[in-house]
């Protein structure tokens, strides 16, 4: 089997600390912005929060392989992080 590096594993549990403090609570304020919306296509005010949070925390375009852009993580290192995100 294959194993993520430690980089991989620090991500994977800063992820997965930024889904539980962040994101699984943020999903009801999402369903009542998105309720209170005019149309169904908007982006609701919690989806730029979190987007802010993770970029703040290092967390945003983590699929990104160029170092520009993100952080660089190989295929194998992001996989689990794909999986962390659904």
């Amino acid at each position: 089997m294959l194993e993520t590096s430690e980089r991989g594993r620090e991500y994977q549990e800063r992820l997965k600390t930024f889904m539980d403090e962040f994101v699984y609570p943020a999903e009801p304020v999402y369903a009542e912005q998105m309720a209170a919306a005019a149309s169904p296509h908007t982006q609701p005010q919690i989806l730029e929060d979190l987007k802010a949070e993770a970029k703040k925390q290092g967390l945003w375009n983590l699929f990104h392989p160029h170092p520009e852009w993100g952080p660089g993580l190989t295929n194998l290192e992001y996989a689990p992080l794909a999986e962390i995100t659904g």
